[in-house]
């Protein structure tokens, strides 16, 4: 049996889990430097990372770093948490009933659970949070930047529910394709383990074997970031330049396109080092403490 299912028997859905999934989802905004810094080299591809925090230090020294960690990281994280662990709890306990390894299992788990806090929760949050990064900054030219509630009006004003969601089936491309990976990952390498240490099958794994796997996983699942570059481009406020060969309306397919065609390979993988940090710091919390947290609430 794998550490995120019921036990053998047990009758209706594990509610507990939203609020397991919602309190550790939280506990994984403690990574939002990583965040910023990411977002900031995905938007500003020729930018290195020396350039990145300069910029990112500019905006407030260390509070840079925090942008749009309140309130949106904060509503994202809660909303989204909630909805991937149980989501992906039901989904993994019901493939394994089914005879399915904890490995594939934790892959359908985590894709499921990816899409559905994609297109339930996460659209609007991440929007905005790449909107707060990435737009310039009007107090340079001695304009008092807007608050991040007017933010939130100006933009829904001008492109409705569209564009508070813009870029979200992308968020949803890379959420199915993230957790998919890290759950999938995480739960392999646990089993790697438990085979090297001499263990059965659903034998428990010391907190250190946890947290190996966990990073395995999440460090693995990097493999995707182009979709997480694709996705800021979308949902980016810079300044559209004059001539650009930027698409007006972009699109998964055209974004990913400009974007190979002006940066190539690399231009797709920018970014990548600190969301490394970042999958493996989310994954440690959303697989091995969430399974421990479940484990709690479930005694």
């Amino acid at each position: 049996m794998a550490p995120m299912a019921k036990e053998p028997g047990q009758k209706g859905f594990s509610w507990s889990n939203i609020a397991v999934g919602a309190i550790m989802n939280m506990v994984t905004t403690l990574g939002q430097p990583l965040e910023v810094i990411k977002t900031q080299m995905a938007a500003n591809r020729s930018q290195s990372m020396f350039q990145a925090l300069q910029t990112i230090w500019s905006r407030g020294g260390p509070l840079g770093f925090y942008q749009g960690l309140i309130p949106w990281a904060w509503i994202e994280a809660s909303t989204k948490g909630a909805v991937l662990i149980f989501t992906a709890s039901e989904v993994e306990t019901a493939t394994i009933n089914m005879g399915v390894s904890p490995g594939l299992a934790g892959l359908l788990g985590g894709m499921t659970g990816g899409i559905a806090q994609a297109y339930v929760t996460m659209g609007f949050c991440t929007t905005m949070k790449t909107a707060e990064i990435t737009r310039h900054k009007q107090a340079a030219t001695g304009v008092k930047p807007p608050s991040t509630w007017k933010l939130f009006g100006e933009i829904y004003r001008k492109e409705g529910l569209a564009g508070i969601n813009k870029g979200v089936n992308a968020v949803a491309v890379r959420q199915c394709t993230n957790w998919g990976s890290r759950m999938g990952f995480a739960r392999l390498a646990e089993d790697l383990i438990r085979s090297a240490r001499g263990k059965q099958a659903g034998d428990r794994l010391g907190a250190m074997d946890k947290i190996l796997a966990s990073s395995i996983g999440g460090a693995l699942a990097t493999w995707n970031q182009p979709i997480e570059v694709v996705r800021v481009e979308m949902q980016s406020m810079k300044a559209q330049v004059a001539g650009s060969n930027r698409p007006a309306k972009l699109t998964v397919w055209n974004t990913l396109a400009y974007v190979y065609r002006e940066n190539g390979i690399k231009g797709l993988y920018r970014g990548v080092t600190p969301r490394i940090g970042l999958g493996i710091w989310q994954t440690v919390c959303m697989v091995s403490f969430a399974d421990y947290l479940k484990a709690w609430v479930k005694k």
